[in-house]
């Protein structure tokens, strides 16, 4: 149940529903503009997807193993696909199928459409920033897909059990904190252990996207704590969609800038 000061601070809101679409649409066909560049002027280069299988007993392996690439993946599709997953979300909430739930959600001060959509499109963006540093097995993969659609996830569940301001339940997001900050630290690991062979640019991506992932936390905690502007949860809604096309667009022209070109 939305309670009444929940209710009351989106109704007296500045920030109305049409301009909230606006935002979509407008947003929605940023990121599909950026999507069709980067198809079109791609290059062929790609990333292997690997795997080493046991030879022999556990601790027992009858020789070397070997190292096997699955198959690889174009990085400038990647690249696409992260794009193309948040202008296909932001053309869905501005549809009238879509617009009309998109309301309701925004008025019990919630978004599940964001919450999938981060789940997938921030996931593989996550995937490509460990291939960039040399991640490349299969199982590490879907293990580090899986942990961030995870912290994704907390925080549907936060919006779900809690309302900002009021009967806020900070487990789920202190879940997503802790579940969050492992693909970072298995990248880091990766980073150390190059010893200085990762072109510099690398060392750009993880800085800024580290950074950009974590402002989507602190712009929750401002929202649950009610905080200046972001005691309106429109205002915090908006700087979700600003925060997203920030953090994709500087993935993709740093990729694109320093590898597709």
């Amino acid at each position: 149940m939305t309670s009444p000061r929940a209710n009351t601070a989106v109704d007296e809101s500045r920030i109305t529903l049409d301009a909230l679409r606006r935002w979509n649409v407008g947003l929605g066909a940023l990121h599909l503009a950026q999507a069709v560049v980067v198809i079109v002027l791609t290059n062929a280069r790609s990333l292997p997807v690997t795997a080493a299988f046991a030879n022999g007993p556990p601790g027992q392996p009858r020789g070397p193993l070997q190292l096997e690439t699955l198959f690889s993946y174009r990085i400038g599709w990647a690249v696409a696909a992260f794009l193309l997953l948040s202008a296909t979300f932001h053309g869905l909430v501005a549809s009238g199928w879509g617009f009309r739930r998109y309301g309701r959600e925004i008025h019990a001060s919630r978004n599940r459409f964001r919450w999938v959509e981060y789940s997938l499109s921030a996931s593989v963006m996550i995937v490509l920033i460990a291939g960039t540093v040399g991640i490349t097995d299969v199982a590490a993969l879907l293990a580090l897909f899986g942990t961030n659609a995870a912290m994704i996830l907390f925080g549907w569940l936060m919006e779900t059990t809690s309302r900002p301001g009021r009967e806020v339940s900070w487990t789920p997001f202190g879940f997503g904190c802790i579940v969050g900050i492992v693909p970072w630290i298995a990248i880091v690991i990766y980073l150390v252990g190059a010893g200085g062979n990762v072109p510099s640019f690398v060392y750009g991506i993880f800085v800024s996207l580290f950074v950009f992932f974590n402002c989507f936390a602190v712009n929750q905690l401002l929202q649950y704590r009610a905080r200046g502007r972001w005691a309106d949860y429109r205002y915090g809604e908006r700087v979700y969609m600003i925060l997203s096309l920030v953090a994709k667009s500087l993935l993709a022209w740093q990729v694109f800038a320093n590898v597709l070109t």
